[in-house]
């Protein structure tokens, strides 16, 4: 069904496929969108970012491939793992690391074939628009905190510098956005990154000399097991990691939701959050028998699908195939990899409150009267526990995020406040 529908209010819709050459600006804009936060995860672990960067574009093909061409969604490196991840870096290294990545797409694959048996009709039931809505809201504005610090801080303390260029990237963004006409108007994101870039540069941001010295082309660091390395189970790294695949489902299921608004569709149903927890799994496979972190779907990109409306699937598979690309073409990594701060911080604030207003444009569609108590309620706890972050933590290593812990107390409060 979703394949025959056409979104007349997107530039392109899912299945359109764009010309060659606006194919390439659209995939390298998703991919600058994604690229600090995937190399930020490995950089924290201790693990290569080329090897993250080339398994977040396999990971991506293989969920695109997995999920019928139907949903445009990017995988790249999820932070959820990185305590644990760290930890078992410094006892097992990345054997053990790799083993619980697996575990987690091994999760993945068991509750998508659960998900399979069961049906979907209890989706809707669980996921009505008022606890839809907040937890979309919620996306959004949990992210903005990282996006403020990334603005204004330069090694933890306050740069004006920093937010200048932070604002002027902001800036450039949303006039980019409101007044380039033609091709231009559709890569707003990437010429505001590209220009915020060049500014840094002159203003001192940027270690020209380490692009300089970098070698054109070096082949990434894979950890095949087998292969790189011998076998050995390790039960406590599998411990440590694989729990943490069911709070990264309930993110998933958030991500799916933002999905769903700005494409028009319903991808519980068609392919079916089997399948799209099908391709999230198998990407972390993958990750895992290539040396990478997990990974998960990604905020950034459905921010840039919001702003440009544009959903082409082909667009992520373009971007996917740079990332595999740039991990070989490592003077272009470490160009990227000097991306700095403020001009992440800036395109972020545009990209993540362009995901909290989707929620909330959701909720006006969908005419989700805040005047019941029932509902208020239900949105009200949603949003402070979901933007404040109020985290469940159990031991040392299990921490459920406060985005997942805001959406089961959404589902269980749907479930038991009385409809009047």
């Amino acid at each position: 069904m979703n394949n025959l529908f056409h979104n007349d209010d997107a530039v392109l819709d899912v299945n359109d496929k764009p010309k060659f050459l606006p194919w390439i600006g659209l995939s390298l804009q998703h991919m600058f969108s994604m690229f600090g936060s995937t190399v930020i995860v490995p950089l924290l672990v201790g693990l290569s970012p080329s090897i993250a960067l080339f398994s977040s574009g396999v990971g991506t093909l293989l969920h695109i491939l997995i999920t019928k061409r139907q949903i445009p969604a990017y995988m790249g490196s999820s932070f959820a793992f990185i305590v644990p991840m760290a930890a078992l870096m410094k006892t097992t290294g990345y054997p053990g690391i790799a083993q619980g990545v697996v575990t987690v797409g091994i999760v993945y694959l068991i509750v998508a074939g659960l998900i399979a048996m069961i049906g979907k009709d209890w989706i809707d039931h669980l996921l009505p628009p008022i606890v839809v809505g907040p937890i979309i809201i919620v996306i959004g504005l949990s992210l903005a905190g990282s996006a403020a610090k990334d603005a204004m801080m330069n090694n933890n303390h306050y740069d004006i510098k920093f937010f200048m260029i932070a604002l002027l990237t902001l800036c450039l963004a949303v006039f980019f956005n409101m007044y380039l006409k033609g091709f231009l108007g559709l890569i707003p994101i990437l010429l505001a990154i590209v220009c915020g870039y060049l500014v840094s540069i002159f203003a001192g941001l940027v270690n020209v000399s380490a692009i300089a010295k970098a070698p054109w082309f070096e082949v990434p660091p894979f950890e095949v097991p087998f292969i790189n390395y011998a076998f050995h189970l390790n039960i406590g790294a599998i411990i440590a990691i694989a729990p943490i695949a069911f709070v990264t489902m309930t993110e998933h299921i958030g991500h799916i939701m933002v999905l769903n608004e700005l494409t028009h569709r319903d991808y519980f149903k068609s392919p079916g959050l089997n399948r799209t927890l099908a391709g999230d799994g198998a990407a972390s496979i993958a990750a895992g028998l290539l040396g990478g972190p997990a990974v998960t779907s990604y905020g950034e990109n459905i921010g840039v699908m919001a702003i440009t409306k544009v959903h082409s699937v082909y667009v992520l598979m373009g971007a996917a195939m740079f990332a595999i690309i740039f991990a070989f073409v490592n003077k272009l990594n470490v160009l990227i990899m000097q991306m700095p701060a403020p001009v992440i911080g800036g395109i972020s604030f545009l990209l993540f409150g362009t995901i909290a207003a989707s929620g909330i444009k959701l909720m006006i569609e969908q005419h989700v009267d805040l005047d019941r108590k029932r509902n208020l309620m239900i949105a009200s706890i949603i949003l402070v526990i979901g933007v404040g972050n109020a985290y469940l933590q159990i031991g040392n290593q299990f921490q459920f995020t406060g985005l997942a812990l805001a959406t089961v107390f959404g589902i269980i409060l749907n479930l038991l406040l009385p409809r009047k």
